[in-house]
């Protein structure tokens, strides 16, 4: 594909905002689905998202917005789903249209929990989606910092590094920089995973743990990140590069991340229930860490912080003495 594609963006929310923004700097179009149509309405009135990344301003001539999902996947040559990993089976079985020979992009950080599977895996089982035509869109790289063009770092991975390029220029700016992979399975679990961490972090922070246990819980994660990836998909990669440590740093430590927010409350004492609804983001870090827990059932990683997590927020253990315990395992 040497011509520029159509690029279509599927989502609301404050990720699938920012990469439309990001597009826009390159693009003379660019598709954007939501399902909302009282949004879609305000932003050709406005220029802005009402609810999300409102700082972000838009050159709405440039932005084909609908809230028909099968009109901008017969629109597109190139799909990027950013759609929270709860909602994802929903909006795609509303689509009639057939994408089997589209190219998609998954911004979604977490795991479909109707099928247990990474977002790219799961086009390719049940939308037939070859592997080759199916990649990932990770950080480190918060909305926020997006919509304020503060700089910031992107890796594109996809089987075919041809087709990473060529969506990498479409993002790239002076204010984001961009990198490709070929590690699409190991993107995708480095993206699903560090969300657990940042629950981790949110939990220690809200319990009362400091900085120097705060640094001990990000090193033996990037490890048991490690660990638990090689037991799914063993190939050469660097556990140290952006795309893991880097994203698993600012998801764990950064004040924009829902994940450690939500971890925070629990810490604090607040049920998962009333965390849920205090909320207005979904954390996406919830519904991995059961995905996590029940696929490591089967591989048997060395996984005591994965296994913390879950403990507190699905068998509802005390977190207080669940964090003690994980003190003394870790090194």
């Amino acid at each position: 594909m040497k011509k520029i594609p159509k690029i279509a963006v599927f989502g609301g929310g404050s990720w699938a905002t920012a990469i439309v923004k990001m597009l826009c700097e390159n693009l003379h179009q660019v598709g954007w689905y939501m399902r909302n149509q009282n949004s879609i309405d305000y932003i050709k009135e406005n220029a802005h998202n009402p609810n999300y990344l409102s700082s972000a301003e838009f050159d709405v001539s440039k932005l084909y917005l609908s809230s028909d999902i099968n009109e901008l996947v017969r629109y597109a040559d190139v799909l990027i789903f950013a759609i929270p990993s709860a909602f994802v089976k929903a909006e795609l079985d509303k689509i009639t249209e057939d994408f089997s020979s589209k190219i998609v992009f998954s911004a979604i950080k977490g795991i479909v929990p109707e099928t247990g599977l990474i977002v790219g895996e799961h086009f390719n089982k049940m939308h037939q989606i070859p592997f080759e035509n199916i990649g990932v869109i990770t950080g480190p790289c918060h909305a926020e910092e997006v919509a304020m063009e503060r700089l910031s770092y992107l890796t594109i991975a996809c089987t075919d590094v041809k087709k990473a390029r060529l969506l990498s220029k479409c993002l790239a700016s002076n204010y984001i920089k961009t990198k490709t992979s070929d590690d699409i399975i190991g993107s995708e679990y480095a993206a699903m995973l560090k969300n657990i961490y940042a629950i981790a972090a949110g939990i220690a922070h809200g319990l009362g743990y400091g900085d120097n246990f705060q640094s001990v819980l990000m090193s033996n994660s990037i490890r048991e990140m490690k660990r638990f990836i090689k037991k799914i998909h063993k190939m050469k990669r660097n556990i140290n590069n952006s795309a893991y440590l880097g994203d698993l740093l600012v998801t764990g430590y950064s004040v924009f991340s829902r994940n450690r927010m939500f971890g925070n409350m629990i810490g604090k004492g607040y049920t998962v229930k009333s965390a849920q609804m205090e909320m207005s983001m979904i954390a996406e870090g919830y519904y991995a860490t059961k995905s996590a827990y029940l696929l490591n059932e089967k591989n048997k990683a060395k996984t005591p912080i994965i296994d913390a997590v879950y403990a507190v927020l699905y068998e509802h253990k005390n977190p207080k003495k669940i964090f003690k315990k994980l003190t003394e395992l870790l090194d």
